[in-house]
């Protein structure tokens, strides 16, 4: 490993953070008249606050319309910050960005009528970046990997691919003039993090075996060459970085399935070096931020040279002296409350967590008490933010502003198109900004109104709490869920061995019937990662028809901690595939599925679980859908075509130990195809790009 610049470990002994400033307050949104109606259908009573909208025929209502209206409009434009739309007649978006005051010295550098409101006189919207400009200077192709915004909001930071050279490629554009700068322009870039209040940039680049492995730091406006921080020699460990939500500080991670570290530069100083505050054995999830003069680092590492099962939060002042540095637990250990996912801003702490199947999003009040240790999050007094029924994942949003109080969160469920939801974490208040809400009012067109069991059903779910600070929501009409169309149940499947095994189905209460209905099974088994259960339109048509839809959350995936993803890895690549066919097996057993109308469907790694188990059982399966699948892992890590990481041969297996060879050759689809053995219909879908 060589470094380069100053001393690689330098300590802030003197460090005092600064004090941030008040951010400005957000717009208010406008607030329609409330005229509530009763109305009576099939012996149900309801009030409508909003009917008056819809008659047409109240002029006086209709003027009340057209006011609401118009401050919507002045609302969206408001609150409106970067965004991307479509031009008509155009294959690609356009970045665009309006300030939130409305500033009238914004305007688009190419076609002003786009930023120009000529009814109120103002330019009120910027064009950054048009990505049909961007696909004429990539042979006709434009795909975006990075993008960021400098802290200053002067310059645009984007990579964009390269299909000739197969990388990606660095630009920067001056988004008030609307040019590109003339560096940095680099190739092969992985990663990239602002410093300087956007004065720098660091970013990541790889090797020939799209390693990332150098990090330089660039002077934006500055004719200097850019100034190489650090590059990694070692061929086993790869570098990765991003700044702290605060931008006070730029986290370099550096990795290996050996060990893990964490290093810190001085975001206001960037060639200032490197401190070095966390370092562990084995390959580790590291994610440092900074609040108020503390470090936080959110990890899977082992506790004590012992392997832990999930993430937990550990603690540290930035100007620590002690070497190594000393970290402290900021919860204590609860296997009945994971902590999956956490998120900062200036006064509050987000919990994303999980108790049993559940999901939950808290907010705590920053910032966290000093010298007690410690804690179980309910002494925080935790408020817990309204959800739905049948979460089955949530994920944050890119929450940029430091010092808002708004965090957005992504909410998916078999049962529900995915909400975009903005919670005001001061108030409690919260509001869907996107989602597919006409899919509701279509299905219930096609079935009808909910019927009287669906709505009984309902009623018997709500969770009453004894807690002050929790919302149910889970009953709330807003959030579009099509629970009283869809039914949604989860199973406990015994496998092979006992382990339990959870198995999700979802079908149409309407069309559901006993040992007839033909099933659709989903599994993916790999990486530790999450199965896939948001809604998606196109299966509405198989639910509709009378499909029912399986998702088997077997081991190697995520959602039971890295235990559960380690004992369906490499040499136990085996325990996947039994724990799909033991859920393949209980549906038509229990008579969810008819035998001999079960569907097998996987991508990717997926679909080398489902290929698997098909050779293992092809009589059990109809037909079967592979996207993009991992088909022939002896030869792909043998001789791989395309670079390999190193988490690849963590989670299939490293051919060059004997045992762990066999067992790829035992689970490989392509060497286990049986002959004069009747198979199910197999669809598979690739693509013409070697990725």
């Amino acid at each position: 490993m060589r470094h380069h610049g100053h001393r690689l470990l330098r300590r802030w002994a003197h460090y005092k953070p600064q004090k941030p400033q008040a951010p400005p307050a957000p717009p208010t949104p406008p607030k329609p008249p409330r005229k509530p109606q009763s109305f009576t259908f099939h012996d149900s009573t309801w009030e409508d606050p909003y009917s008056w909208m819809s008659n047409l025929s109240d002029k006086v209502a209709m003027r009340h319309m057209d006011v609401y209206m118009e401050q919507e409009e002045k609302y969206t434009e408001a609150v409106m910050l970067y965004y991307r739309r479509v031009e008509e007649g155009k294959q690609y978006a356009v970045l665009c960005r309006r300030l939130a005051n409305l500033n009238e010295e914004f305007i688009s550098h190419k076609y002003p009528s786009a930023g120009f409101d000529f009814t109120s006189g103002k330019r009120i919207e910027q064009k950054l970046l048009d990505y049909n400009q961007e696909a004429e200077r990539f042979g006709g192709y434009a795909y975006e990997e990075l993008s960021e915004v400098s802290p200053d909001h002067r310059f645009l930071a984007y990579t964009m691919y390269d299909k000739d050279n197969d990388y990606f490629r660095l630009s920067v554009r001056n988004l008030n003039s609307g040019s590109l700068c003339s560096k940095p322009q680099a190739e092969r870039v992985s990663n990239l993090a602002w410093a300087k209040d956007g004065q720098a940039l660091l970013y990541v680049v790889t090797d020939n075996n799209k390693r990332p492995y150098r990090i330089y730091c660039s002077m934006i406006g500055s004719t200097d060459e850019d100034v190489l921080l650090l590059e990694e020699s070692d061929e086993n460990v790869y570098v990765n970085i991003r700044h702290t939500k605060d931008f006070r500080f730029v986290t370099v991670n550096t990795f290996s399935t050996t060990s893990s570290k964490v290093f810190l530069i001085n975001a206001a100083d960037p060639l200032s070096g490197m401190t070095l505050v966390w370092e562990c054995q084995g390959l580790a999830h590291c994610i440092v931020e900074h609040h108020q003069g503390y470090l936080y680092l959110f990890t899977d590492a082992t506790k004590e040279g012992q392997p832990v099962d999930y993430h937990y939060l550990l603690r540290s002042p930035v100007d620590a002296s002690s070497s190594p540095r000393i970290w402290e637990s900021v919860f204590v250990d609860d296997k009945d409350l994971i902590v999956e996912d956490v998120d900062f801003s200036d006064k509050h702490l987000v919990l994303v967590t999980r108790e049993g199947r559940k999901f939950r999003i808290c907010s705590v009040t920053l910032p966290l008490p000093v010298g007690k240790g410690a804690v179980h999050p309910k002494e925080l007094n935790p408020y817990f933010l309204p959800l739905p029924r049948h979460v089955s994942q949530i994920s944050p949003g890119p929450n940029y502003d430091f010092y808002s109080s708004t965090m957005r969160f992504t909410i998916s469920s078999p049962v529900m198109p995915d909400a975009v939801v903005d919670y005001d974490l001061s108030s409690g208040k919260w509001n869907i900004i996107q989602q597919q809400n006409l899919l509701h009012e279509r299905t219930r067109i096609l079935y009808g109104t909910a019927s009287s069991a669906s709505i009984a059903e309902k009623s018997s779910n709500i969770i009453n709490s004894n807690s002050t600070n929790e919302i149910n929501a889970e009953d709330d009409n807003s959030w579009n869920d099509l629970s009283e169309f869809y039914a949604c149940e989860h199973y406990d499947v015994s496998s092979c061995d006992g382990v339990v095994v959870p198995l999700t189905i979802v079908y149409s209460r309407k069309h559901k019937k006993e040992n007839q209905n033909p099933g659709l099974l989903h599994g993916h088994g790999a990486y530790g990662e999450l199965l896939d259960k948001r809604w998606r339109s196109e299966l509405k048509s198989l639910l509709d028809r009378g499909w029912v839809v399986a998702y088997a959350d077997v081991r190697g995936g995520g959602g039971g901690g890295k235990r559960w993803h380690h004992d369906g890895r490499r040499a136990k690549k085996h325990n996947s595939i039994k724990d799909y066919l033991c859920c393949a097996k209980f549906l038509i057993e229990k008579g969810i599925v008819q035998e001999n109308k079960l569907a097998g469907w996987g991508h990717s790694a997926g679909g080398l679980l489902v290929a698997s188990a098909i050779n293992c059982c092809p009589d059990l399966f109809r037909a079967a859908i592979l996207k993009v699948p991992f088909l022939d892992p002896s030869n792909t890590l043998l001789y791989p075509i395309l670079p390999l990481m190193a988490a690849d041969y963590e989670e299939f297996g490293y051919p060059g130990d004997v045992d762990e060879f066999h067992a790829i050759q035992k689970y490989s689809p392509y060497d286990n195809i049986q002959k004069d053995v009747l198979y199910p219909a197999v669809l598979v879908t690739s693509s013409f790009n070697t990725r």
